[in-house]
């Protein structure tokens, strides 16, 4: 039986894929993904079979994945960033492991570099210490819950990272969460705003967390809100580690 393999793309950049990544890739009969991040990727698709899907697609493209590769063909399923992070692997390997155990396909998950460890590098140096990564959507978690491990990250003085900040059908929820991380911390908290990270056309920004929602933010950037220590010199976030010089 052939393997089904998740691979990591990284945030953008081929640059930015790993060898393994494009190994994997390269190595597929099929490789299956949302269109926008098989577009990414494009010069290494030609001779593939190519299934392309929208958005809200996600589980129709795992499960053909699966049947492609329990039907003999080595398929890629693509995934943004990390696969491991907000990303397919956990669905793929949801539908693998219900399967009957004859008929289940092999599995492997490729890492790759993740938005937020490409904001964070555009950003300077803000994840220095401990930090939480949370997202705003609510499409899938309830946003009492959400705003739970908001208000537990924000008073554990966590640095907090912020995927799906804002959409067009959700653009109260970046207002709701910082009126929950201004509750416990200072108004002039460094928070960094990077939209579209390693892609042409970046976008860096550094506001303060009393204003930073006045800044252009959409369902491309990932936001990065600094701890009590963290500070801004030379337009870079620096979180320290604690080292004593």
């Amino acid at each position: 039986m052939a393997k089904v393999t998740v691979v990591g793309i990284g945030p953008g950049s081929l640059e930015d894929m790993t060898a393994r990544a494009r190994r994997a890739i390269e190595e597929a009969t099929a490789v299956v993904g949302y269109q926008t991040y098989l577009k990414l990727i494009e010069p290494l698709l030609s001779g593939k079979e190519v299934f392309s899907s929208g958005m809200r697609k996600e589980e129709e493209r795992c499960r053909l994945a699966v049947k492609m590769a329990a039907d003999g063909k080595n398929t890629a399923v693509v995934s943004s960033g990390d696969a491991g992070i907000y990303g397919m692997a956990g669905l793929v390997l949801d539908i693998i492991v219900k399967l009957d155990e004859g008929s289940r396909p092999d599995f492997d998950c490729i890492p790759g570099v993740s938005a937020v460890n490409a904001a964070a590098a555009a950003l300077g140096a803000p994840l220095m210490h401990d930090f939480a990564v949370i997202s705003l959507s609510d499409l899938m978690t309830p946003w009492e819950k959400i705003a739970r491990r908001l208000e537990a990250a924000a008073a554990a003085d966590f640095v907090i990272a912020l995927y799906n900040p804002k959409s067009k059908g959700r653009p109260e929820n970046i207002e709701r969460a910082k009126e929950i991380l201004i509750g416990h911390r200072s108004p002039d908290t460094p928070v960094g705003i990077v939209t579209g990270a390693t892609r042409s056309g970046e976008i860096r920004q550094v506001a303060a967390l009393k204003n930073f929602t006045e800044r252009e933010i959409n369902m491309f950037s990932l936001v990065i809100v600094g701890n009590s220590q963290t500070y801004v010199a030379d337009n870079y976030m620096i979180t320290p580690r604690g080292y004593d010089y």
